[in-house]
């Protein structure tokens, strides 16, 4: 695996989004499964260190 990977982020409601850069500003995050998914598809994880910006 690369080292020091980009974490690029288009979720605006995020704390964490970067909007000028739309990148992630944490040094890691967590990502976990949807609850209850098993489409094996790339939208049954997420981000498991989003935060909310307010």
């Amino acid at each position: 695996m690369e080292k020091n990977q980009k974490i690029n982020c288009t979720v605006n409601s995020c704390k964490y989004n970067d909007k000028t850069h739309q990148e992630c500003v944490l040094q890691q995050i967590t990502v976990t499964p949807v609850e209850n998914c098993n489409t094996k598809k790339k939208d049954e994880s997420m981000c498991g260190s989003y935060e909310n910006k307010e």
